[in-house]
């Protein structure tokens, strides 16, 4: 596991805005990113060297972190999936509880704002392993308790969506602002 680099300064090209070409890219990139530059530049108006260009662009300056599978769970034998809130002593992230990252099942791992101080995003077999998991998690010092949401059915999964919704309904139980 990579050591600490919160404060550090990463040796990346200098950022530039990413505009709406860009956001085309990656729309398209996030549906398949196994399209070809030809098959790319025409759906959003390039030349493929053009687009190749820009999604190489786009990987240097880290708005492409990395290109993966998505895989189906079920296939793997990861059906269950949960989320486990976990409240601590103190600061959460400790080296002894970010140490579950080692474990395959566990997918996310986020320091929270709210009612509970980290939440865990797992994928396991059966509820027997997310048992076991939960006990490794009572095992690490600092932990208080765990709430932990079994999903029933998901209805909408995706990865980071590159649009940005210009503006958002008001709620009609809301009255008009000043200003």
């Amino acid at each position: 596991m990579d050591s600490e680099t919160d404060d550090i300064q990463r040796n990346r090209h200098p950022a530039r805005e990413v505009d709406p070409i860009d956001r085309k890219i990656l729309g398209v990139l996030v549906e398949d990113a196994t399209i070809s530059y030809a098959e790319l530049g025409e759906r959003v108006g390039l030349s493929p060297p053009a687009a190749h260009e820009r999604v190489k662009r786009l990987k240097r300056s880290g708005a492409i972190r990395a290109t993966s599978a998505i895989i189906d769970p079920r296939t793997v034998k990861k059906p269950l999936l949960a989320f486990v809130h976990i409240d601590t002593r103190g600061w959460g992230k400790t080296p002894e509880l970010m140490a579950v990252s080692k474990y395959p099942e566990v997918e996310e791992i986020h320091t929270v704002a709210g009612d509970t101080c980290m939440l865990l995003k797992v994928r396991t077999e059966d509820t027997r392993a997310l048992e076991g998991l939960l006990a490794r998690l009572y095992d690490t010092p600092g932990v208080t308790s765990t709430r932990s949401y079994v999903v029933l059915s998901t209805y909408l999964e995706r990865p980071v969506q590159p649009e940005i919704t210009s503006e958002w309904p008001a709620p009609k139980h809301m009255a008009t602002p000043m200003y």
